[in-house]
């Protein structure tokens, strides 16, 4: 046993593992304070050098990533990214993960998870305006994995239904490996309503620090310790770190930050988040390069008895930290208690550089700001130089080691017999990864604010008009913003590098597929260990392959999170780590929403096209059809050419904008035939499509994913036209980019021709039935 300074006598190595702190930790604690810290003292260092605060493990991989550029007007550092969209409009967005909190408490770890991005938002002074989700669980045969999908939807819908913020848009996988570990990554978008973006570093000596929203409470203390640790058969127990959200609440305190911002007398505002009241008051003490000191006994608190290590790490949700002008801070306490808020001053801003917290009159705390928050601990990885054995065996697969193809019939690994082409798509299509996910957003309101373009599943990204605030500046053409949140997790998996910078690509193409401009990019570092060869190997490969891929996009990285440790243990202490899981998520602009375009075919007769590059590989490795219909993930994943999917893209948004183009579909899971099933599901119309013969096997035609490849529709009307511009255009197109037309839409069926000769003809009524009831049929 110690005796802290303060009397505080506890077990050094229980309170060591109950903070997730090393002994090394411990000493360097003790030299920035020379002194031993107390218990307090010691549970806010435990918060604050955590992976979910300071990045300990990945802060040397993240410096690399390309964070400026011509739209960007805050970067990494600050609750939220800010990217200027033009007509003097700003937009704020960032993604945040809350997987080990869903995980044990799915609905209530879900919500809280929205809730929280939702701040992140609004602290910056912007309307939230929409929401985003990806979604990870393990396969649906198994109860508790539905049972974790069925919670976390709730959630979701729950808080953002209540709370009046569209869910517009997401993704959703599913693989044995997130059985024990989940993942839930919520993304927010925000239009800035003040004249200036409002920041966290706390300004002006003797400035009250003012407390705003929910009471405080002891739900949740410790949660970003516990965000930073594996999940065990003994998780359950920390339940009381999942916080629980009101978004009755939140939405009272979206209105009353937002109306306090705009008179311009909140000098600073930090959202009380990840390790709450400790980590909100010294990063505003850090920013500000100031110090800040807070009385307990005025923090409003909805129990009895509440030690201050309890004050101080509780993650009670709805809470916010202001600095305001002193001569201001009554007429802000009436704005929040107008909205129901409670509204304290609980301290001041003080000028020696420390974060001094005092409880029942005696002071319980007192550490230099620059120890809890600047040079936090970086744990330092060796990487390993050549990719592991296991995945170098993988890379060896080649597509001859599928069956031969016989009358267009092809012999399943996986189910043991014989499957037609016909066959084969609607097993996919019913596969619930790339199923239709409208069981999960059905129950999500989208069009609550009236901004929203196309629903859920119509479009390959979001689309949010722009509605002008200056009412002098309105007029009849509304500009948008386009959201799309993407990853190929098996492809991460498979090869790091390239799989990453696919999910870079392809949510850069699923925003030009809408019609607006890819402009920067927030991301969702979701791996296993870091302490691991292969688990540090898999995240610095990843974050090396968002560098490159976007600068070579012109889209930089505004902020994120890294959320490590997803990997479940068993009772026989087994760890199951998670596919490597980095989730971009892209935000695009468009002048006019008018002509942004969805998926769906438009009319009978239009001219079905097909963009992509040569350079860019197309290939069955690594694909939907290898792992569901021949039941193997293996081989290694196509290599992407950048600058040939920069052009394919440029191409694409500029045929949409001159109305050549009137809808576009990504190759991705599944290939073209699923593409074009899809294209024919939303629209309730056919297509007619003759392809060439493929060299080696006409499943790569149909099923092989990658090539930079996008499926769209021409109207037919302006053929002319268009082979006109074509014709143009190719002149200076790179030799290695092709354009053809492979078909048209027609009304009944899916009708694919190989050489006049047919493989492939579907009714409607079947492409639909398989797609849309895969998931609904498991409740």
């Amino acid at each position: 046993m110690i005796n802290s300074d303060n009397n505080d006598l506890y077990d050094l190595n229980e309170a060591l593992k109950v903070e997730n702190l090393t002994i090394n930790d411990y000493e360097e604690i003790c030299k920035r304070l020379n002194r031993k810290p107390n218990r307090t003292e010691l549970g806010m260092f435990g918060v604050m050098w955590s992976e979910h605060c300071c990045y300990r493990n990945s802060k040397p991989l993240l410096s690399n990533f390309p964070t400026k550029g011509k739209n960007v007007l805050v970067g990494p550092g600050e609750n939220a990214g800010v990217i200027d969209v033009g007509n003097n409009q700003k937009l704020v967005f960032k993604i945040e993960s809350h997987n080990h909190p869903s995980a044990i408490e799915p609905f209530q770890g879900a919500a809280t998870g929205v809730g929280g991005i939702l701040r992140d938002i609004f602290t910056m002074g912007a309307r939230p305006i929409a929401v985003l989700n990806s979604l990870r669980f393990g396969n649906l045969d198994k109860l508790s994995n539905v049972d974790l999908l069925r919670g976390v939807v709730s959630g979701i819908a729950h808080y953002g239904n209540c709370v009046g913020v569209p869910t517009v848009g997401g993704e959703i996988d599913f693989d044995d490996s997130y059985s024990g570990n989940p993942l839930v990554n919520v993304m927010a978008l925000g239009l800035l309503e003040t004249d200036e973006i409002v920041c966290s570093g706390a300004k002006n000596v003797g400035s009250p620090v003012l407390y705003v929203g929910n009471t405080t409470g002891r739900d949740g203390v410790g949660g970003a310790s516990f965000a930073s640790s594996e999940l065990t058969t003994t998780s359950l127990d920390d339940r009381p770190a999942v916080q629980v959200g009101d978004p009755f609440i939140e939405k009272s305190l979206i209105e009353a930050c937002l109306d306090a911002f705009k008179t311009g007398d909140v000098i600073a505002a930090q959202d009380m988040g990840a390790a709450g009241l400790t980590c909100s008051s010294a990063e505003m003490a850090a920013n500000g390069n100031l110090g800040i000191s807070i009385d307990l006994d005025l923090v409003p608190s909805r129990e009895d008895n509440m030690s201050s290590y309890q004050y101080l790490l509780s993650e009670s949700q709805e809470r916010m930290l202001f600095v305001v002008k002193e001569e201001k801070v009554h007429k802000l306490i009436e704005k929040f208690n107008k909205w129901g808020l409670y509204a304290n001053v609980i301290g001041q801003v003080i000028e020696t550089n420390e974060v001094i917290i005092s409880h029942k009159s005696k002071i319980v705390a007192q550490i230099p700001t620059s120890a809890l928050s600047d040079d936090t601990p970086i744990n330092f990885h060796e990487v390993i130089s050549n990719p592991p054995d296991y995945l170098l065996k993988k890379w060896e697969w080649k597509e001859n080691n599928l069956p031969e193809i016989n009358d267009y019939k092809i012999f399943s690994l996986k189910d043991h017999k014989t499957f037609s082409y016909s066959q084969i798509i609607l097993k996919l299509l019913s596969n619930p990864s790339i199923a239709s996910k409208k069981w999960i957003y059905k129950q999500y309101d989208s069009q609550v604010q009236a901004n929203t373009v196309f629903k859920p599943g119509e479009s390959d990204a979001a689309v949010i008009r722009l509605r002008h605030q200056n009412e002098k500046n309105k007029n009849k053409v509304f500009s948008g913003v386009a959201a799309s949140v993407d990853c190929n997790s098996r492809w991460v998996f498979l090869d790091p590098f390239r799989g990453t910078i696919a999910a870079v690509a392809e949510s850069a193409r699923n925003v030009s597929c809408v019609g607006a401009e890819p402009v920067a990019i927030t991301n969702n570092l979701n791996f296993s260990s870091p302490e691991t060869e292969i688990g540090y190997w898999q995240l610095s490969t990843s974050c090396n392959a968002i560098s490159e891929a976007c600068k070579a996009l012109e889209t930089p990285v505004t902020g994120g999170n890294v959320s490590l440790y997803n990997e479940s243990k068993n009772k026989d202490n087994e760890v199951t780590p998670i596919n490597p899981t980095p989730v971009i998520g892209m935000v695009g602009r468009i002048d006019n929403v008018e002509k942004s375009i969805s998926s769906s075919w438009k009319k009978i007769n239009d001219q079905i096209w097909l963009i992509g590059s040569y350079k860019s590989e197309t290939t069955i490795a690594a694909s939907s059809y290898l792992e569901y219909f021949h039941g193997e993930v293996t081989g290694r994943p196509p290599k992407i050419d950048l600058q040939d999917e920069k052009f394919c893209q440029s191409f694409l948004r500029n045929a949409i904008l001159k109305s050549f183009v009137v809808s576009s579909h990504d190759i991705s899971d599944g290939g073209l035939a699923i593409a074009l099933a899809e294209c024919c599901i939303l629209s309730s119309k056919g297509a007619t499509i003759e392809l060439e013969s493929h060299p080696d096997r006409d499943d790569n035609l149909l099923f092989a994913e990658g090539g930079s490849r996008i499926i769209f529709s021409i109207d037919n009307i302006k053929e002319k036209e268009w082979l006109e511009y074509l014709k143009k255009v190719q002149i200076n197109s790179p030799s290695s980019v092709y354009v053809k037309k492979i078909g048209y839409v027609s009304s009944q069926t899916l009708q694919i021709k190989i050489q006049d000769k047919e493989i492939c003809k579907i009714r409607l009524e079947e492409l639909t039935e398989k797609f849309n009831n895969s998931i609904s049929g498991n409740f």
